[in-house]
């Protein structure tokens, strides 16, 4: 027997694309507005968000809203961070270097989960920070988008950066944490 043919029938043979944004302020939203749109065209939708901000949605928006629909669902990694209660931005450059080295294998196994499921990934449309998102694609053989929430100029700049350090500009002499996080070519491509 088809496997499909158990489905609901608004959700059989639909496209099922998972949304993958940095779990930080300016790209959560972007990225759910993205996928609202998806969804609207006919995909299915797995939402997928840190602990911590999944916990930060069911605060702002209810826990009804996280329950998703048959068809847009939420799932939830660990950022790899210990737990806080605060309603707080987390530290950024911890943040970073953070999904980097913990994120792939909890993604891995959502991705995992879910193509056992009857609808299995067909795509993967993760943030541009988020690099764990397209190393699990190309290792599970599924097309991998990236989505930038940066404007256009900021991509353009973000770009230059190699070319920046080998001009000997970055990084700033005497520069924090962060700047040399964003210029060291280990920890740029964050997660």
């Amino acid at each position: 027997m088809d496997s499909s043919s158990t489905l609901p029938p608004h959700t059989q043979q639909k496209p099922h694309a998972i949304f993958v944004p940095f779990p930080a302020q300016g790209h959560i939203n972007p990225f759910m507005q993205l996928a609202k749109l998806f969804h609207c065209n006919g995909f299915h939708i797995t939402f997928v968000n840190t602990e911590f901000n999944h916990k930060r949605f069911i605060k702002s928006l209810g826990a009804e809203f996280v329950k998703g629909l048959s068809d847009f669902q939420f799932e939830t990694i660990p950022d790899g961070l210990p737990l806080c209660d605060k309603d707080a931005t987390q530290d950024v450059p911890l943040l970073c270097d953070s999904i980097r080295k913990n994120c792939y294998g909890p993604f891995k196994e959502v991705v995992n989960k879910l193509n056992s499921s009857l609808l299995p990934v067909t795509c993967i449309i993760a943030d541009g920070a988020c690099g764990f998102a397209g190393r699990v694609g190309k290792d599970l053989g599924i097309k991998e988008l990236q989505f930038w929430t940066a404007s256009g100029c900021g991509f353009v700049g973000y770009l230059q950066f190699d070319e920046l350090v080998k001009k000997g500009i970055l990084p700033f002499k005497g520069a924090g944490t962060t700047l040399d996080i964003i210029t060291d070519p280990q920890t740029r491509y964050w997660c």
